[in-house]
């Protein structure tokens, strides 16, 4: 669900994944292996990208599909 999640993230947003790697400060290639499954995403890097996409870290990790995140008190 993860990679699914930031996969399409990134295509909503129009973003290439070279600019998200340069974000989180790793490879493309590094990137592209979050994106297809094949490495697990840091928990540093799905705080980050939730940052970035103004979500939460359970929208990105599928245990919401409400893409707002919480309201922070």
């Amino acid at each position: 669900m993860i990679f699914e999640r930031i996969r399409d993230l990134r295509e909503d947003n129009d973003l290439k994944q070279t600019q998200l790697a340069d974000y989180l400060c790793v490879k493309q290639a590094t990137y592209s292996e979050y994106e297809s499954g094949k490495i697990n995403l840091p928990i540093e890097a799905l705080i980050k990208l939730a940052d970035f996409y103004e979500t939460s870290t359970d929208y990105i990790l599928g245990r919401t599909n409400e893409i707002k995140p919480y309201k922070r008190k």
